[in-house]
C-alpha cells in the first residue's frame, strides 16, 4: 500500500457510470432497525456501491452499529429490506453472505498470540469451513491480502506485539482474505493514535480503489470529509442528511448532528475545511 496522501474527496471514483448509475451493490429501503419490542432507528435507507466510500455518522447511541448489524444481517430487521446484488438479504446463505459482505470490529487485542497470518487466515473459513486446515492456496490469498494493507513484514509476528494501527489492518486484511465485495468497519479508528489513524484512513481509500464498497462508521467529520465519497448524518434512529461528503460535511450540519459547537477552520490552500468541537476558549 501506497504510504503517499490521498487526493481531496472532490477526485474520488464515482458510483455513477458514464451510462448512468450502476447496480447497488448493497441497498436498504425503508429500513426499521432494533431488537423485539424496541426499534432503535426506522425510515433508514441507503445504498453501497462498488470502488465507493460510505461514512456513517452520529452520536453514541444513535442507532449505528445496530444498522450495520442489520445491514451484514446479524440481526433481522424490523421492517424494510435490505438486498443484496439485488437479492433480499435473508436469500443469501450466512457463508455465502460472508463471501460476499465482510465485517471489521471494533479493534480488539487477541487473548491468544496468533501470529498476523495465523488471524488471516481465519478469514479463509467462509470458503473452506471452520474444522478445515488451511492450504497453500488459503496461504496465498492470506499472504496477497497482508500486502493489499501495507503488512507482509508483520506476517510471522504476534498480535501481541504491534501498535493497535497494524493490529486494526490485521483486521482489514483478514476480512479481505474472505475475498468479499464489500467490507463494513465498525469505528475503525477507536483508540488508535493519531498516525496509526492514518494506516487504517489509507488503507480504506486502497480497498475503494481497488473497486470493493465500503462502509465505516465514525465520530470524526474529518475522517469522512478526507475518505468518503459519501457521507450519511444519524442521529435518534433517524437520517438528518445523505449525500456526497462536501455537501454534508459541515458547520450546521454537524453542530444539528451533535447538539454542540462546531469551529470550522478553512484550508488557505483550498482543500476541504478543518471541523473542531468548540471548547469555548479564545476564538471559538
Amino acid at each position: 500500500m501506497s504510504a503517499a496522501g490521498r487526493s481531496p474527496a472532490s477526485s474520488h471514483r464515482s458510483p455513477q457510470g458514464e451510462g448512468g448509475p450502476v447496480t447497488a451493490m448493497l441497498q436498504a429501503s425503508a429500513l426499521s432497525v432494533g431488537y423485539p419490542g424496541h426499534v432503535v432507528g426506522s425510515g433508514l435507507s441507503l445504498s453501497l456501491h462498488g470502488g465507493e466510500v460510505l461514512a456513517l455518522l452520529g452520536p453514541n447511541g444513535c442507532g449505528k452499529t445496530t444498522l450495520l448489524k442489520t445491514l451484514l444481517g446479524l440481526l433481522p430487521p424490523l421492517g424494510g429490506a435490505v438486498q443484496l446484488q439485488g437479492r433480499a438479504l435473508a436469500q443469501w446463505s450466512l457463508t455465502d453472505r460472508a463471501r460476499e459482505v465482510a465485517y471489521v470490529p471494533q479493534g480488539q487485542a487477541s487473548t491468544f498470540g496468533f501470529t498476523a497470518l495465523e488471524m488471516v487466515l481465519m478469514g479463509r473459513t467462509a470458503h473452506q469451513g471452520l474444522l478445515a486446515r488451511p492450504g497453500a492456496k488459503d496461504r496465498a490469498i492470506a499472504q496477497t491480502a497482508l500486502h493489499r494493507v501495507g503488512i507482509t513484514h508483520l506476517a510471522n509476528r504476534s498480535v501481541h506485539r504491534i501498535s493497535g494501527g497494524e493490529r486494526q489492518l490485521v483486521l482489514i486484511a483478514r476480512a479481505l482474505a474472505q475475498q468479499p465485495r464489500a467490507v463494513m468497519l465498525d469505528e475503525p479508528t477507536a483508540s488508535l493514535d493519531f498516525g496509526n489513524q492514518g494506516l487504517v484512513m489509507r488503507a480504506i481509500r486502497t480497498l475503494a480503489g481497488e473497486g470493493l464498497a465500503v462502509l465505516f462508521t465514525t465520530h470524526d467529520p474529518n475522517q469522512a470529509l478526507r475518505c468518503a465519497d459519501r457521507a450519511m448524518l444519524m442521529r435518534e434512529g433517524r437520517v438528518l442528511a445523505e449525500g456526497a461528503v462536501a455537501d454534508v460535511i459541515k458547520a450546521d450540519g454537524l453542530r444539528a448532528l451533535y447538539s454542540a459547537g462546531v469551529v470550522q477552520v478553512d484550508d488557505a490552500a483550498g482543500g476541504p475545511p478543518v471541523f473542531l468541537p468548540d471548547f469555548g476558549g479564545p476564538g471559538g
